[in-house]
């Protein structure tokens, strides 16, 4: 029996999980990360945190009937647009900058000149400014631009250069042509780029010395992975067009699965290639980072039994941490909207909920618009599918009641990953493989 393991660099810490030939879960490890500045993020304790990890996961599976060395390929999803710069050797020679990080109004203008209008790249929060910051304010000339993911797969294999249509995505890359378009290279030198691959492509054996660290063997396929979002939607949903996952975690994110590509960035929204389809969707900043502002999650389950979701409290709340949006609403400066405030906390729980409700509603509406079709199947995936009130009210936002998803982690999506190349090899396509 082979088993495929999937590796989730998570917000908050790494994950990993162990598969059988089935897509059945055998195992699963979680390793927190070290607390770090956000403005001072150091990669190479990404590495440590998932080496622990393996190590934890490694142990967790001798002495059972499914061995570590019936492991034979890796996958590594990452958070979307986090990214850093290494030497020839791996070695980290700028900090590097997360996923929410933004501020890049001087890149930002210099993308606007070059690039398409609403490209994917345009914007002060944009991937391909960031990384265009971190070349402009490093001394030492770069070898490699890395996503998160590809940063930890290049450790794992020793070897980099390498991405992903998905990661690549956001940073410019058009999965559609298979290359990086003409007019990048007037806004960062084209030679750190990655040669990016179809997700699940095998890319390179374990490296020796790794495998040895780790407990694995070197015969290991590692293979392109890709983003934290597409991995929870594979973990979380059956491949089958028009199927939806929402991810309710510390943001929201859609994603439905289509046989075209539907890109408007004007909104937000925006096509990932997995296969022969597309994932079709986006993500606001509304999500369980909100209700965390005002309630603890022990709270929140004390309230929400005081609850009647068919009593609407008939606030219209627009809930955001901080001022900006990315999907339905794109717009940087989007003023958050939780006023006025009721007296009874479970009202002002009840709206928040609403609120959020309502942007996942809108975000499946602004897809219907462009696509001609609304979800058949809404599974969904994160902390949030948890709750039953909050479950009830989406099911009155939604066209259709909410599935909650067998699994829900991106690390299983990450291990399915790991077999697409797999499968396509046998001819298979993405519109038949089953999760």
């Amino acid at each position: 029996m082979t088993l495929a393991l999937g590796i989730d660099i998570g917000t908050s810490g790494i994950r990993t999980a162990v598969l059988d030939e089935s897509g059945t879960l055998v195992s699963s490890m979680r390793e927190d990360h070290v607390p770090q500045d956000i403005d001072r993020i150091d990669a190479d304790l990404w590495w440590q945190a998932v080496k622990s990890c393996l190590k934890s996961q490694v142990n967790a599976l001798k002495g059972t009937d499914h061995h570590p060395s019936c492991i034979t390929r890796i996958a590594v999803d990452g958070t979307s647009g986090s990214m850093v710069l290494t030497d020839a050797q791996l070695q980290p020679i700028s900090r590097a900058l997360m996923y929410n990080s933004k501020g890049f109004d001087v890149e930002a203008k210099l993308i606007a000149k070059y690039a398409p209008k609403h490209h994917i790249t345009q914007g002060a929060n944009s991937a391909l400014a960031r990384a265009m910051r971190l070349t402009s304010e490093t001394e030492v000339k770069a070898d490699h631009l890395l996503h998160q993911a590809d940063f930890i797969a290049a450790k794992l294999t020793c070897q980099a250069g390498l991405s992903d249509h998905n990661n690549a995505l956001k940073t410019g890359y058009d999965p559609e042509r298979g290359c990086w378009p003409d007019w990048i290279e007037d806004v960062i030198d084209p030679r750190v780029l990655p040669k990016v691959l179809a997700v699940g492509t095998p890319m390179e054996n374990l490296d020796q010395g790794v495998a040895k660290e780790i407990g694995l063997t070197a015969n290991t396929l590692v293979c392109a992975g890709t983003t934290d979002s597409i991995a929870a939607f594979l973990a979380a949903a059956p491949l089958e067009m028009g199927t939806a996952v929402t991810s309710l975690g510390s943001t929201l994110a859609v994603k439905m699965l289509s046989p075209y590509r539907i890109d408007d960035h004007e909104i937000g929204l925006y096509s990932h290639k997995l296969g022969d389809a597309w994932l079709v969707g986006g993500a606001s900043n509304t999500g369980g980072a909100v209700l965390l502002e005002h309630f603890t999650p022990e709270q929140m389950i004390q309230l929400s039994a005081q609850i009647d979701p068919s009593i609407p409290t008939g606030l219209d709340y627009y809930p955001l941490v901080q001022p900006g949006e990315r999907f339905p609403i794109n717009d940087p400066d989007l003023e958050p909207r939780i006023a006025p405030r009721p007296g009874n906390d479970a009202i002002f729980l009840q709206a928040l909920l609403e609120g959020i409700a309502k942007i996942e509603a809108k975000c499946y509406r602004e897809v219907e618009a462009r696509t001609g079709v609304y979800p058949k199947m809404i599974f969904t995936a994160g902390g949030g599918a948890r709750n039953d009130v909050w479950s009830q009210i989406r099911a009155q936002a939604l066209r259709c009641a909410p599935l909650r998803a067998k699994y829900s982690e991106a690390a299983i999506g990450a291990a399915k990953v790991s077999r697409m190349g797999a499968v396509r090899q046998t001819g298979s396509s993405i519109r038949s493989l089953k999760a």
